[in-house]
């Protein structure tokens, strides 16, 4: 029977770099919450001061669906060995984008003030990717790009 290295468990894992398992929670959220925005959205646009038309519905699906896959990806990439910088940039702009969004739907009236809690944490969480990707990028010592190369394409 072959021996195989025990990985570390969950807890070892968070507390080696607790910004990694947060983001990886709030990751976990983000898969969650847009899952329940495909079947759920008739019960949650009321929730944020938006009308649930059948059109709501469907665009609050699709972006449940959108979450599913970049929560995802993100998680997936968080849970790897050597996590993807570009993965963890793209994830956080994303976030500021959600975030921009919403804040456009509360200014234009499509939202309730209440939705800008969720517009904040996406803020708050855009800041922590940013935050992650810098450290993953300046400890690498390659500009955090794949292949060894630094972030303009130019070997030093």
């Amino acid at each position: 029977m072959p021996h195989h290295p025990s990985r570390p468990g969950v807890w070892a894992w968070a507390t080696a770099d607790p910004l990694r398992a947060i983001l990886a929670a709030i990751a976990i959220i983000t898969v969650l919450t847009g899952a329940a925005q495909i079947p759920f959205g008739g019960q949650v646009l009321p929730l944020i001061g938006a009308d649930p038309t059948p059109g709501m519905q469907q665009l609050f699906g699709t972006v449940g669906m959108f979450m599913v896959v970049v929560g995802g990806l993100l998680l997936h990439t968080l849970l790897n060995a050597v996590p993807s910088p570009e993965v963890v940039l793209w994830s956080g702009l994303q976030k500021t984008g959600a975030f921009g969004a919403v804040g456009i739907g509360v200014l234009n009236g499509v939202f309730s003030p209440v939705a800008l809690l969720v517009a904040f944490f996406d803020l708050a969480t855009a800041a922590l990717l940013f935050a992650y990707w810098r450290r993953m990028s300046g400890s690498t010592g390659s500009g955090g790009t794949a292949g060894g190369g630094t972030a303009g394409g130019t070997e030093p």
